[in-house]
């Protein structure tokens, strides 16, 4: 790929009105034909992205592009800088997401769903003798999130993390294959960005190691959770369940109803992607709760599920909490319902090395309910 080519290519349609970096990367690859066109349009935004940040920054700054061509620096790393004349000595940091703001980000995905043409035609599907319910939960992906061998003895990153979940839910359902499932719970949320601040934060403000602008993880995320329910339709009708988190408490958010919308039009799928930190689901005699799990304690969620989910509990017998947050296995039995934590797809990053929480088998998971009994299965898809 001739990446100079395309840079030029980048800064023609920029000067040209055009801001929507995934349109550009789509109109370079036609212009190209470039083959391979998932994979080789990601890494065509990827090097726009970067080229007209550069090439905003130009824009929005003269003086200092061109201080910076004078003196051979790429403009794209400067992160603080002084401007000295006779009478003033002035530090400024240039902006590196100036104008990428949520509003043009929110319209951006409007625009997307608006040009997604494939039309999701209603699928009716045969009733199942001895029906199932697969709960399908990639547990605290956290996109964004770096980590690298040399410090950690493990890689991480955006790549990884997107592989590992696709890779994760098709080993869950080829392990499923031989149930009659009649519908599926895929739980969303549950950090599946690394963080929720332009300053590469948590929600709470706690600082992390960052691959990619949070915008791109933003979009990347998007359509893994639009390339994972498309296959889990194949099978049966979804239902999603949305888990607020700690690490991206307001952009889980949107993500959710971001992905609510893309299937305004879809009769197969549900969604529960409210704030409420506790999601509840009725399944036969099944009543299934989920939630993060940086909340409320572990011993008060059978309490909490029978007075939030007062019909349900007293319909099913059988109650599971699916749990997420500690990044490893736990499971415990309490009077009448069943807590489990699960594990998690992530590597480890430098504060979890350095403090030793490390070490937990990296999976996702995924469990068979019995519409007339409980859990009957649990598949585990290790990395």
């Amino acid at each position: 790929m001739n990446m100079s080519k395309i840079n030029k290519m980048a800064h023609e349609y920029w000067d040209m009105g055009e801001r929507n970096i995934t349109h550009i990367a789509k109109k370079i690859h036609n212009d190209l034909s470039i083959t391979d066109l998932d994979r080789s349009v990601e890494r065509t935004r990827r090097q726009i992205s970067y080229t007209l940040r550069n090439k905003k920054r130009e824009d929005d700054q003269p003086a200092l592009a061109a201080a910076c061509d004078e003196r051979g620096i790429d403009i794209g790393s400067v992160g603080l800088a002084w401007n000295k004349d006779k009478h003033w000595s002035i530090q400024f940091r240039p902006t590196e997401n100036e104008g990428v703001t949520f509003e043009q980000m929110l319209k951006d995905h409007i625009e997307e769903v608006k040009s997604h043409t494939f039309k999701y035609e209603t699928i009716e599907r045969p009733k199942q003798a001895f029906p199932c319910l697969l709960v399908v939960d990639p547990a605290d992906i956290h996109i964004g999130k770096l980590a690298t061998s040399f410090e950690t003895g493990e890689d991480y990153n955006t790549q990884i993390a997107v592989q590992r979940v696709k890779e994760g839910v098709s080993g869950i359902l080829q392990k499923a294959s031989g149930f009659n499932i009649d519908q599926i719970v895929f739980v969303a949320g549950n950090d599946v960005l690394h963080i929720d601040t332009p300053k590469r934060q948590t929600t709470a403000g706690t600082p992390q190691d960052t691959d990619g602008m949070w915008y791109e993880n933003f979009i990347t995320a998007k359509k893994l959770y639009v390339d994972v329910i498309d296959e889990l339709m194949k099978i049966a009708d979804v239902h999603v369940m949305y888990n607020p988190s700690n690490h991206d408490y307001t952009n889980g958010f949107f993500l959710a109803e971001a992905l609510k919308s893309w299937y305004r039009d879809c009769n197969n799928i549900t969604f529960d992607v409210t704030i409420s930190h506790r999601k509840y689901y009725e399944y036969g005699d099944n009543l299934i709760g989920t939630t993060h799990g940086d909340g409320a304690k572990t011993q008060d969620l059978p309490m909490l599920m029978a007075q939030e989910s007062g019909k349900a509990w007293s319909k099913c017998k059988n109650r599971y909490v699916y749990i997420h947050h500690i990044h490893h296995k736990m499971s415990k039995d309490f009077h009448g319902v069943t807590v489990e934590a699960l594990r998690s797809p992530s590597g480890t990053d430098s504060w979890h090395h350095r403090n030793g929480y490390q070490h937990a088998p990296k999976a996702i998971e995924g469990f068979i309910h019995e519409k007339d009994g409980g859990q009957i299965a649990r598949f585990t898809h290790l990395f």
